[in-house]
Formats: C-alpha cells, sequence, structure tokens
C-alpha cells in the first residue's frame, strides 16, 4: 500500500529541496530567494532548467541524473505526487534538484529575469476549451519572458495532437526560432536525443496504446508581441488514459 497523502505532506514539510507556495495565485506571498536559487540553494552558476507540470518528478530527476552541472527544478501544484520525485532525489544524493509547489500562472514570482535558461513541458494538459491555460499559450509565454534568458529554449513533449499543433501554429506565427520539430519521437530521434531518453510511466502507456509521441524545441525571444494564432484544430480524441474527451465540438482554436 502506497503511502498516504498525509503522509506525503508532512515528509516534504521536512524536505530542504522542497518550497511550497500552494495559495500563492490568491495571496501574493514574497518569495525572497527570487533571483537568489543560485547562491542561495545550488551554490553554483550553472544553468537552471523548470520543469512545469512536473507530476511525480520523473523528468526533473531523470534530467538532472544526465547532466549533474545542471540545475533542474520541478514545478507542480500537486504535493503528493511531487512527493516522489523529491524523495528519491534525496535518496540519491541529487544535490541539483529542488522542487517548487505552486500554481504556474504565478511562476514568474519566483524567478527573477534571465535567471532561467531552459523550460520542459511535459505532457501538459493541453486545455482545448480554454486557450488561455494552455502552457504554451502567449499569455504563459509573456510570464516566461520576465525569468527566461533571452532566446532561452522551451521543450514541448506531448502525446496530444491538439497541443502540438497549436503550439507548432503559435510559434509560426510569431516567427519564434525552432530546433526540433517531430509528430513521432521515437521514431526520428536521433540516440543521443535528451527528449527520447527518458520515459514516464503514463507515456508508456500512451505509447503501448499506439499514440505518437510529439515534440517540439523552440527558442522565445524577449522582445516582440507575442500574438495566438487564429485557426481551428481537430480536438484530440480523449485526454488521458481510459478517458473520454470533455468536449461534443469537434474543433477549437
Amino acid at each position: 500500500m502506497g503511502k498516504g497523502k498525509l503522509a506525503k505532506f508532512a515528509d516534504m514539510e521536512t524536505y530542504e529541496n522542497v518550497f511550497q507556495y500552494p495559495y500563492s495565485v490568491v495571496e501574493h506571498v514574497p518569495f525572497e530567494m527570487q533571483g537568489h536559487w543560485h547562491e542561495q540553494y545550488f551554490h553554483n552558476d550553472n544553468p537552471i532548467v523548470l520543469e512545469l507540470g512536473c507530476g511525480k518528478g520523473e523528468y526533473t530527476v531523470g534530467l538532472a541524473k544526465m547532466f549533474p552541472d545542471v540545475n533542474f527544478i520541478g514545478v507542480d501544484i500537486k504535493g503528493a505526487r511531487m512527493w516522489t520525485g523529491a524523495t528519491q532525489a534525496i535518496k540519491e544524493g541529487l544535490k541539483n534538484v529542488a522542487f517548487l509547489r505552486t500554481n504556474i500562472e504565478v511562476i514568474d514570482r519566483f524567478f527573477s529575469l534571465g535567471e532561467v535558461n531552459e523550460i520542459w513541458l511535459t505532457f501538459s494538459d493541453p486545455q482545448m476549451k480554454n486557450p488561455r491555460k494552455r502552457l504554451t499559450s502567449t499569455w504563459f509565454l509573456n510570464r516566461y519572458r520576465h525569468f527566461l534568458s533571452d532566446g532561452g529554449f522551451i521543450h514541448l513533449k506531448t502525446d496530444s495532437n491538439f497541443l502540438f499543433t497549436y503550439t507548432s501554429y503559435l510559434v509560426e506565427a510569431n516567427h519564434l526560432p525552432v530546433l526540433v520539430k517531430t509528430t513521432d519521437l521515437y521514431a526520428t530521434a536521433p540516440k543521443d536525443s535528451v527528449a527520447a531518453s527518458i520515459q514516464t510511466y503514463y507515456e508508456g502507456m500512451w505509447i503501448a496504446r499506439g499514440l505518437n509521441i510529439k515534440y517540439l524545441k523552440f527558442c522565445l525571444p524577449r522582445d516582440g508581441e507575442l500574438i495566438e494564432p487564429d485557426v481551428e484544430i481537430e480536438l484530440d480524441d480523449y485526454r488521458s488514459y481510459h478517458r473520454d474527451k470533455r468536449s461534443p465540438k469537434e474543433k477549437a482554436k
């Protein structure tokens, strides 16, 4: 039997690699380490990479093990899931890992200009009904600009054809530089591909179900107005494992 939620929350209150601000959307709680992650937590000048919507932290921990000279921070609001990655990082002595429990809507309150080098979006909810909530929307990209280095990388890895197509149109409409784009990552990725080197539990189930994993890596310049793509996109047939799509519509913008 797995460890209960209350026990996991109690654990994380004692974890030095976890920072919890779950109510920061409604209360602007000051974060004293904003702009000081390097000196106050990591104690080095290595690049900082975020995983937004990290879930159990499989990517955050996996990347940290692959790149010991890079600092990784997993961000999510669901602490019971985050406990898995935070616990693993402590047990394995990974000093280049941290976890931030908060709402991604206010992620810019926790980092300062140029403090982050890259962002990973791994299997984010496509939010087919609400464009503003998509983690690749202009609403979020403009927030990332508050702390991402100029021209910093954004990685999108997804099973959702809707989110991949939407993001591709957005990148094209704004002339954002694209480094990698594929609709079938595991069929096209080179052997040294970082995106194909880590596979989550649910990702394995989606692949077994016959879904292709899509991957897009692009740069986000700091300047210039961003616009939303004005195009209708076919909805996904379902959102997650064993769940039907939530909208009766066939297309959305």
